[in-house]
């Protein structure tokens, strides 16, 4: 085995050397020698970010636990790095052995948000790796894919011999006992890929043939062999209280996005939301047993010495034993100076007593996150939130000594009129105004509210897969007419307004939605020198411009046009549990501004019940 090591000269070139140097604190170290399955883990982008995910945390303690298995990591050299690593032919290397990528039996990526995709060629292409899955031969790792953007993995299929399509805790050692047993035989990559293909939750994309219509439609999907499966039905955790967490997590040298302890308290959601994908594929929900995460946030802040706490969950107001653990986090690091971080929460007496003893009050703001600015809308996006509980939210807050409020919305959902827009500053206003309702003497100063709008993406398995975006003129001219009746209104009122960029949003919709013909845009945009596309300071819209004209491809195709309801979508093979027809009730009832209950007011009948547990199965519907 060859190890690699940056000279003191590259080291000394380069932004933040301790990206690339690894043995963090609660690193695992294993004699290679006792290992036959060595898997590389990536989070394709810079080093903070990858650190803070907890998915690959979870994944990276499960396999370094397995007998025989040596879990190590990479990351996306950042672009000062990857310049000497072309120029010097240095090939990419993990962390913890400083071994090439290109030596192990796995790669494994995670896929969380569309604009990383060229950053998977960067990683794949540094190793030293074909970076077209065809190209592969026994001497390569295999390449797997997992994580929320592999739910329509198309768009990057033919860079992956496989994808995990689920949450990873449950198949992989069934994916190690089939390689162990067939390398063992001398069997070779395509009869591998084929035995892969069989484990429940796993998708191999060059088992399937894809056809298209004349209009560029899907017009089929279908294995190559009989005994593959036509339907890939995700992985999920049931017992969500025996499955592994890391007690022990990395800890690194440098700061990174989420420097803190992250309790995960919760899978899935109960509300719904028309838009959210997260919503819909982590169904049904399931919560983590309060005792068990007591244990976890003693053991975790003491294996770490991190100061800051937080918990993990789609939805944190919803885990019904939050009041006993928020209350328990307060009361035992009372003592130990240590902060607790407290997301997704909603502004009621109770969160707002927990911020009083957790936050600064003078330093905190409130979030509030309406997405749509008139109720009308609010109820087509089935967000469950009134304007009365905003107001009311907002009012407790500044008796309570708050005085600066954030709002997230969004621009471009599905039926939104200028009217609807013009509802973002409203509602802003009419906080404002309630501010000013309470007597000088008893306020903390002057408001201040910060709104911002993103650009609505259509995703799969969402009420509005079928949805078409607007064109990025319309989106401007409406960001532009909220931000122009936002200086209206200030009146001596502060409040600001920011909007997401456009081409960025466009391209996402794209990769979200897209098929198989887009990989070779991705090809092109990459060797044309993409990278770090989710960076604004890298990103160069142009260079895609470029790449769909090369290839034929027009981009309104994903964007602009509704799809009906009856067309073949690239992700209908994926079995998520909520099924298409409840997809569809929901598309039809936001068309008609009609609500529907979350799971515990009242079950719709979305089909996760399947699964035979979390709160389908509570008896409380």
């Amino acid at each position: 085995m060859s190890k690699l090591a940056l000279s003191d000269e590259v080291l000394m070139e380069i932004e933040k050397p301790a990206r690339y140097i690894g043995n963090e604190v609660n690193m695992v170290k294993k004699n290679l020698d006792e290992v036959d399955i060595r898997f590389c883990m990536c989070f394709p982008d810079v080093y903070e970010i990858g650190m803070s995910h907890l998915g690959i945390q979870i994944l990276y303690d499960m396999f370094n636990k397995m007998d025989g298995v040596y879990c190590e990591r990479v990351y996306s050299p950042w672009p000062d790095l990857d310049k000497i690593m072309r120029e010097q032919q240095i090939p990419l290397f993990s962390l913890e052995t400083q071994s090439p990528i290109k030596d192990f039996d796995f790669l494994g990526i995670t896929l969380q948000y569309e604009m990383c995709y060229t950053n998977v060629l960067q990683v794949i292409d540094l190793s030293g790796i074909p970076v077209w899955a065809k190209d592969r031969t026994d001497d390569d790792p295999f390449v797997v894919g997992g994580g929320p953007c592999s739910y329509n993995p198309e768009p990057i299929a033919e860079f992956f011999d496989m994808f995990y399509i689920g949450e990873g805790e449950t198949r992989y050692e069934d994916v190690f006992a089939i390689y162990r047993k067939m390398k063992a035989e001398g069997a070779g990559r395509e009869e591998i890929l084929h035995a892969f293909s069989k484990i429940p939750g796993i998708y191999v994309p060059s088992m399937y043939e894809v056809s298209y219509h004349e209009d560029g439609t899907l017009a089929g999907f279908e294995p190559r062999y009989d005994d593959v499966p036509r339907t890939i039905t995700k992985e999920i955790v049931l017992d969500f209280d025996k499955v592994p967490y890391p007690t022990k997590p990395l800890v690194p040298f440098i700061q990174v996005t989420q420097d803190r302890v992250t309790l995960e308290i919760m899978r899935g959601c109960i509300r719904g939301c028309r838009f959210c994908q997260a919503g819909m594929i982590y169904r049904p929900t399931r919560q983590k047993n309060v005792e068990t995460v007591k244990g976890y946030a003693k053991e975790m802040l003491e294996t770490t010495g991190h100061e800051e706490i937080t918990l993990s969950s789609l939805s944190s107001s919803d885990y019904e034993c939050l009041k006993e653990l928020t209350y328990f986090l307060i009361d035992e690091m009372e003592d130990n100076n240590v902060n607790i971080s407290l997301p997704s929460l909603r502004i009621d007496s109770f969160a707002l007593d927990v911020m009083k003893k957790v936050q600064d009050v003078k330093k905190s703001s409130l979030t509030f996150a309406p997405e749509a600015g008139t109720q009308r809308l609010r109820d087509v996006i089935n967000k469950g939130r009134t304007e009365e509980v905003i107001l009311k939210g907002s009012m407790e807050a500044f008796r309570g000594g708050w005085n600066k409020v954030k709002f997230y919305f969004m621009l471009g959902l599905p039926t939104e009129t200028m009217e609807d827009a013009e509802g973002i500053p409203a509602l802003c206003e009419k906080v404002a105004e309630a501010y000013y309702t309470i007597p000088k003497e008893e306020r903390n100063g002057k408001i201040r509210i910060t709104a911002s709008s993103s650009f609505f993406v259509p995703k799969p398995f969402t009420p509005f897969q079928w949805a078409p975006m607007l064109d990025p003129e319309t989106y401007i001219e409406r960001a532009h007419h909220v931000k122009d009746t936002f200086r209206e209104q200030l009146n001596g009122k502060s409040m600001k307004y920011q909007y997401h960029d456009t081409y960025v949003s466009v391209l996402e919709g794209v990769l979200a939605r897209g098929d198989r013909k887009l990989s070779k845009v991705l090809y092109d945009v990459y060797m044309d020198g993409g990278i770090f596309d989710a960076w604004t300071e890298f990103f160069d819209n142009d260079r895609w411009m470029r790449a769909f004209e090369k290839n034929g491809i027009v981009k309104e195709f994903y964007t602009t046009r509704e799809r009906d309801v009856e067309e073949l979508l690239p992700w209908d093979f994926i079995d998520i549990g909520v099924t298409k027809r409840f997809l569809v009730s929901e598309w039809e009832k936001a068309k008609k501004g009609i609500v529907t209950p979350n799971c515990r007011e009242q079950c719709s009948g979305c089909g996760a019940a399947k699964f035979k547990g979390g709160v389908c199965y509570e008896g409380k519907n």
